[in-house]
């Protein structure tokens, strides 16, 4: 009689257990990636993928068939976990890439390329491979993650924040103090959770809903015709001009007042026109931009009906981007555009058209309104000489930012002497719509702007008057507390009866006294950044807040 066999199959799954592999180099880079600042990095998900590719599967062909679905998994999860545009982004984009010449594409995906980081990679990937060797790299790549999401398990997506800076819960808002100019400060008080921030957005909103200039009903009989000139430059902010070396340029020291703190609350050109035009309410979403406003809200409309003749000025034609139509559309401008007929040009944009002469078409107006007599007018001139990617026809290289930046401070700083010359009263004011993103940082590229940075929404403002009586004296009046275009608007409205030209003296303090206030707060389609406590906060596609890398 044979003994029975007790031996039985193993079918245990803990037989599969093949770890990560080749997978850990990718967790690895990530991890290298976070931790220097460059991810805006999701641990639960992450940590599903993992799992995904830990699961023990006995079929071999399950197992190659897993690897092959994770590729793509795997690279739209980094893509995810990047500050990179989101997808809605680029689609919403996609249209006006296709404008973009050849030349400037090529250049758009060289700069994107960083080799510094290329060659981390490299390093990173020898030293795995060297210490695979005898290391079980899949225990410390788990661990690693677990504890990641451990740490943000009752906080924001790697929000990462010091224990003194975050809550779990929502502390309810104290009472609001009274700010300058009538206005209502927002509750900050909160600890910085996703939620306290969130309600700090929607107060912020809320509140601005209900602001407004009020221009008045009619002008006084002793009121002196004079003419608004706003000049709206492209790519201009003041790290751009410092990183240049242009912030002391004599232009600036010619202004009457100059705003320090102005925020253009979007990195959009659109965008950015469309607040200016509506600079005579407070600061709307990005989404109400394109929704139907009062008639209130426009500040040329507000003009308009005390007298002043609405005038449209562009370099360029308007088309790229409908750049013009939404100036029709959402800004209420429908003065016809002043022809650009016999303009030199020495700048093609990055789609090939033409970019005028500001010189010459600011010489051009100056004619036009001294043949239109004691009149009253407000015009709007868009300007992008300091587009990213234009370059000197005849050229197929970008132009470099600092030459021509110099020339176009040069240029409005001689129409200035002009006008100071034609002894015509001219309220001018300049007024960029947003940064050139010269200098990058760790959640975008040189040039990008999908994110509205600081660096790219905090933009020189200045105003000048030309013509008066009793000019200011010395340097600019600073405005230092934090502005945006309803501050603009109210200078407006305080100056619209003209009689500042004639008077012996002005009172400049009483004049700049109280203007609104409003927090820095910038928006576009899919990004918020907003300051809180004095620090940056950034939401990307709705989602968590996390602190703005620095």
């Amino acid at each position: 009689m044979k003994p029975k066999n007790n031996t039985q199959p193993d079918n245990s799954l803990w037989r599969y257990w093949r770890g990560l592999g080749g997978w850990n180099y990718y967790f690895l880079v990530k991890f290298a990636l976070l931790w220097f600042g460059y991810l805006n990095f999701h641990p639960l998900p992450n940590l599903v993928f993992m799992a995904f590719l830990l699961m023990p599967i006995p079929a071999l062909r399950l197992h190659r068939w897993r690897h092959y679905i994770a590729i793509p998994v795997g690279i739209a999860l980094f893509y995810y976990d990047t500050w990179l545009p989101g997808i809605n982004s680029i689609l919403s984009q996609g249209s006006q890439l296709t404008g973009f010449s050849a030349q400037y594409l090529l250049e758009l995906v060289n700069r994107f390329i960083n080799w510094q980081m290329i060659g981390a990679a490299f390093v990173l990937l020898i030293a795995y491979l060297f210490l695979a060797q005898w290391v079980r790299v899949t225990l410390f790549t788990v661990g690693a993650l677990v504890w990641l999401n451990v740490l943000t398990i009752a906080g924001p997506a790697v929000s990462l924040l010091p224990a003194n800076t975050t809550a779990a819960t929502t502390t309810p808002a104290a009472p609001a103090p009274t700010a300058a100019g009538g206005d209502n400060a927002l509750a900050d008080s909160a600890p910085p959770t996703s939620a306290n921030l969130t309600a700090y957005l929607n107060q912020f909103y809320d509140r601005e809903k209900s602001r407004a200039t009020a221009f008045p009903a009619a002008l006084p009989a002793d009121a002196q015709p004079f003419d608004l000139l706003v000049i709206n430059i492209c790519s201009l902010a003041w790290a751009d001009m410092e990183s240049i070396n242009l912030q002391n340029h004599p232009l600036w020291s010619k202004m009457d007042i100059m705003f320090d703190s102005f925020n253009s609350a979007t990195a959009y050109s659109g965008p950015a026109a469309i607040r200016l035009l509506r600079a005579s309410c407070g600061q709307p979403s990005h989404h109400d931009l394109y929704q139907p406003v009062n008639q209130q809200c426009y500040l040329f409309d507000n003009l308009a009906k005390l007298g002043f003749k609405e005038q449209l000025m562009l370099d360029h034609s308007g088309v790229f981007g409908n750049f013009l139509k939404e100036l029709r559309e959402q800004g209420d401008l429908q003065a016809p555009l002043m022809s650009q007929a016999g303009i030199g040009n020495e700048l093609a944009s990055f789609d090939g058209e033409p970019i005028y002469n500001d010189l010459e078409l600011l010489t051009r107006w100056l004619d036009q309104q001294q043949k239109a007599g004691d009149t009253r007018s407000a015009t709007f001139f868009n300007i992008i000489p300091l587009h990213d990617g234009n370059r000197f026809v005849g050229s197929n290289k970008s132009a470099d930012y600092q030459p021509r930046a110099q020339k176009l401070f040069d240029q409005l700083n001689t129409f200035l002497e002009q006008l100071e010359k034609s002894g015509r009263k001219v309220m001018v004011v300049i007024v960029p719509e947003h940064g050139a993103a010269l200098v990058g940082d760790k959640m975008q590229m040189s040039g990008l702007r999908d994110i509205p940075s600081p660096n790219i929404t905090h933009t020189p403002v200045g105003i000048k008057l030309v013509g008066m009586t009793a000019p200011h004296q010395g340097s600019p009046l600073q405005i230092k507390t934090p502005s945006s275009y309803l501050a603009l608007s109210e200078l407006v409205s305080r100056l619209v009866d003209g009689k500042a030209f004639t008077a012996p003296s002005v009172d400049w303090q009483a004049l700049t006294q109280n203007l609104p206030q409003t927090p820095v707060i910038s928006e576009n389609d899919n990004a918020i950044v907003m300051q809180y406590q004095g620090k940056s906060y950034i939401r990307l596609n709705g989602g968590d807040w996390v602190p703005y890398p620095q």
